[in-house]
């Protein structure tokens, strides 16, 4: 049962450049192992402190989580906060509303991700 997807206007090369492009950019920001599901926990956890964090993305390096962090931070995905008037100093980290915007980009990844392994069990099973 495939579906047939109808484009408002045809594809120019342009336009298929210009999709491509912006592709490309979504992806590059977060694209990797670890940005999606940083987000995802965080947008599930609420504020939450680093090592919380590190236990929730499952096999992930304070390294890499903390250069992760970073990246999200500098793209507007994360919102860290220091709460320097408690000892010792209290660092937490927030998903901002920006970052809520990609919640139907991941959702629509979850159902498309729950297809294909579908279809792929079906292929595996019809084959045999």
């Amino acid at each position: 049962m495939e579906k047939i997807i109808e484009l408002e206007e045809p594809i120019t090369a342009r336009r298929c450049s210009e999709s491509l492009s912006s592709v490309e950019d979504a992806i590059y920001v977060i694209g990797g192992k670890w940005k999606l599901k940083i987000i995802i926990a965080l947008q599930e956890q609420g504020s939450i402190r680093f090592n919380e964090l590190q236990r929730i993305v499952v096999g992930i390096s304070a390294r890499v989580l903390s250069n992760e962090l970073k990246d999200l931070e500098l793209n507007g995905f994360v919102k860290r906060i220091v709460h320097s008037e408690q000892t010792p100093v209290v660092v937490e980290y927030i998903s901002t509303d920006y970052s809520k915007t990609l919640k139907p980009v991941i959702m629509a990844l979850s159902e498309w991700g729950r297809t294909h392994k579908n279809n792929l069990r079906e292929d595996i099973f019809e084959n045999k």
